[in-house]
């Protein structure tokens, strides 16, 4: 699914989590007001009949599954689309089902009309979701401007309705709208009160600070005022986000539902979706270098990036608000309440083009204004760029041993749809960075290295197989089905082999794809030890990007790109014959992780995912670097995962998670709430004293990016005494999603985290990466094996 997509579900789950099934005698069955008087019923636009027909054919005639669009498939189609739209159940009536049930085994005969599809079907069920949304909107302002919150009963909510009932009627969905404000409110009652907690403690100068900036703002609000603006200010937002919705947002949404039904990785891309995809894939853009946000209806700059036109005009800065776009010499565009999707398209251009921003400055008048000129640019992309660690430890001997760790967090590669792909764009690849950096670890004679895939959800097949390829001799990597029963067969065809040492490659639930095709195949060559959870995603199938454009005809005027299908075509498999479809890769050693509970996270979670099977093996070398130490490296991970107090607190975790999963609801009582969270803040406060106690670990460490490894020695050790790291940490996660404390958030939720500590400057300890730094040990131990074989070997 693509970023807007994903933007577009999170802002429907905000309305959309955590709600009762509790219904009040004394709820009003009146129509209520709308919250937003100028809301407009969207239509299909000019060409939106001809991108359904040319996708839906695509589908039926290149999909992997060779699935025809029938009535089977218009049914749950109509299902997918309700459930994008409304996937906690508490929008939609079930009489407006009952009324939309009349398309349900209509969809096909539309969409594939000859004259070309009838899309309006989208639209009407789309405006029928509006019109719930604002009602829910207008009763919510409603309840706050009236209702007096009290939360002294025995009341639970429902955390997932996902598979419940949709509301009778308006009274049963006002019902659940209220139990969700409820919960709402008493959310931020908690968080408040958790602030005033942790700001007493403290110093009288933090205080001040907070002070100021609270009379700054003017008059003080009380607690109920304040929580009331928050909710508002959010319904609303939320609210405007989809009204400011066009026609090319509902299609995109209605045929990625479609394409959902056939597998959860095909999906139609708009014309700004298939820019962020090859975004995504080249590591850049062009534009200006500002990493923007939409606030109170302000397209407002939040980060500027280092090198970017914006940072070197000196004329911009964080917190700026941009209310106008123009392009060149043309006159200019307001952006004020405009979403941010389309506000960012205009500030996007080719490099080298005009672009001027009427900006009022962050702290400036609000009738200020200021003009700023820029030339657009190349931006990269460089936080998602490969980087290394060089870690010093020491020995068994009383020396120092070196260990490289490598984070990987995509397989990068240039994208260029229009020019063919792999033409345009930067040069820049995952394996010429990787292989940058190995180089830079061998100079400095890293003893072995630590592949972490944890964050990688895949990219560029191509890259996987070149980055195999360097830890390798040659043969094959991956095999390919396609539906007609062909296998396609890609090698690594380079003999030469540019590390091979001790290699660990970490994964997790979130290793995805092409990491999985890398981590499979170093597993079936007995290459490299595969350490993490209990499985990594399972995403095994292989996506082509097919433009729409040429299959349709463009009416006089209408300039718009229609945009593309990503298409499921292949299903992938290791060398041995397995396909990494659904089961993932599973590694030798699995570490104690939050994330293996969770049964939301994996490609067995998601609807119609393609099944896991097998076709024949591949011949190719088994190279048997793991086996010979492969019981020695478990026991000696499983006796220190056994006494390690970090793996302790994750296995409290995993405890707590199976506990919330089994109940699925939460309390609306405020004390049954306030001693739970007791619970949870002593919890952690025992575990930060315990870690701030500890004693520092005798390495040093040496952070390296790609630019630095051209450059010759090291730079300057990364500080790493808890007090310094604790510092550093703030406002910052140093760890990834599988840490103990993080995963945990899966269970315990936000209540806890207002982020006052950071603010305020209280001491916090690191966040510890337990998996990293146990792969880091197996490393080692690995290390000293394989030199133990080595000498062994050399003197037979």
């Amino acid at each position: 699914m693509t970023s807007r997509i994903r933007a577009r579900a999170w802002l429907l789950l905000i309305l959309g989590n955590l709600v009762s099934v509790v219904v009040f005698a004394n709820t009003p069955l009146a129509e209520p007001p709308l919250a937003i008087t100028n809301v407009h019923a969207l239509a299909p636009g000019p060409v939106d009949g001809q991108i359904a027909t040319v996708t839906a054919r695509m589908l039926e005639r290149y999909h992997y599954s060779l699935q025809p669009f029938n009535d089977e498939v218009s049914s749950a189609f109509l299902d997918r689309y309700l459930e994008t739209l409304d996937p906690q159940r508490l929008h939609f009536l079930q009489t407006d089902v009952d009324e939309f049930n009349a398309y349900r085994t209509r969809l096909d005969d539309l969409t594939l009309r000859p004259s070309g599809g009838d899309t309006r079907p989208a639209f009407e069920i789309f405006n029928r979701f509006l019109k719930r949304l604002n009602q829910r909107v207008a009763y919510a302002d409603e309840l706050l401007n009236h209702e007096e919150f009290r939360f002294d009963t025995d009341e639970r909510i429902l955390m997932n309705r996902k598979d419940q009932p949709y509301p009778a009627d308006l009274a049963a969905a006002r019902a659940l709208w209220r139990e969700r404000l409820r919960f709402e409110y008493l959310q931020e009652k908690l968080g408040k009160l958790d602030a005033k907690q942790k700001a007493t403690k403290n110093t009288s100068e933090a205080r001040k600070e907070v002070e100021a900036k609270a009379a700054q703002a003017g008059a003080k609000k009380s607690e109920a005022e304040e929580i009331i603006d928050t909710l508002s200010h959010r319904y609303h937002r939320n609210l405007r986000t989809f009204v400011d919705w066009d026609s090319d947002d509902v299609l995109q949404i209605y045929l990625t539902a479609l394409s959902h039904v056939y597998d959860p990785h095909s999906d139609y891309f708009g014309k700004a979706a298939l820019d962020s995809f090859a975004i995504g894939m080249n590591l850049s853009l062009y534009g200006i270098g500002a990493e923007l946000l939409s606030q109170d209806g302000y397209c407002t700059i939040n980060r500027l990036l280092p090198g970017g036109p914006a940072e070197k005009s000196k004329k911009i800065k964080e917190k700026d608000r941009i209310i106008s776009v123009a392009q060149g010499d043309q006159p200019p565009v307001d952006v004020v309440d405009m979403s941010l999707n389309k506000a960012v398209q205009l500030i996007r251009g080719p490099k080298g083009t005009e672009v001027r921003l009427t900006i009022v400055p962050e702290g400036a008048d609000p009738s200020a204004r200021t003009v700023v000129t820029l030339i657009r640019d190349e931006i990269k992309l460089e936080d998602q760029e490969a980087k290394a660690r060089l870690l010093e430890v020491p020995d068994a001997h009383g020396g120092k041993l070196r260990l490289g760790v490598i984070d990987l967090p995509s397989f990068y590669a240039p994208f260029d749809l229009s020019s063919g792909g792999g033409k345009g764009g930067p040069k820049t690849t995952t394996t010429d960075d990787v292989a940058r950096l190995i180089q830079k670890l061998k100079q400095e004679q890293a003893q072995g290295i630590v592949l972490d895939l944890r964050r990688n959800g895949g990219g560029s097949l191509q890259e996987a197989i070149r980055l195999t390829g360097l830890f390798i001799k040659q043969g094959p990597v991956v095999l390919a089905r396609a539906a007609n029963g062909s296998v396609e067969q890609q090698d690594d065809d380079d003999p030469a082999m540019l590390y091979d040492g001790p290699l660990i490659v970490l994964t997790s639930r979130f290793s995805a794809s092409a990491s999985e095709i890398l981590a499979g195949a170093l597993q079936d060559y007995g290459r490299a030890l595969i350490v993490g959870d209990a499985s990594t995603h399972g995403k095994g199938t292989v996506q082509s990007v097919n433009p729409i454009k040429p299959y349709i005809r463009m009416p006089a005027g209408v300039t718009n790109d229609p945009g593309a299908l990503k298409l499921t075509i292949r299903k992938f498999y290791r060398a041995s014959g397995a396909s990494t479809q659904l089961k993932g890769v599973v590694p030798d050693i699995v570490l104690p992780s939050v994330l293996s509970e969770s049964k939301d996270i994996g490609e067995q979670s998601l609807e119609n995912a393609l099944p896991w099977d097998t076709i024949k093996s591949s011949q190719y070398e088994h190279m048997d670097m793991v086996d010979p130490f492969l019981a020695e490296l478990r026991r000696r991970s499983g006796e220190r995962i056994a006494a390690d107090k970090d793996f302790a607190y994750i296995r409290e975790d995993i405890q707590q998670y199976r506990k919330t999963q089994a109940d699925k609801t939460i309390s609306l009582n405020e004390r049954t709430r306030l001693k739970e969270k007791e619970e949870i803040d002593a919890r952690v406060k025992a575990r930060e004293k315990e870690r701030l106690a500890r004693a520092e670990t005798p390495e040093t460490v040496y952070d390296l990016t790609v630019k630095l490894a051209a450059l010759p020695g090291l730079p300057p050790p990364t500080v790493k005494t808890n007090t310094a790291l604790a510092k550093l940490s703030r406002g910052r996660n140093g760890g990834m999603a599988g840490t103990n404390d993080a995963a945990a958030s899966l269970s315990a939720g936000s209540e806890s985290g207002t982020g006052a500590d950071d603010e305020l400057g209280e001491e916090k300890a690191p966040a510890v990466d337990a998996a990293l730094r146990e792969s880091e040990r197996i490393l080692k131990d690995y290390v000293q094996l394989f030199r133990e074989r080595a000498i062994l070997t050399a003197t037979k």
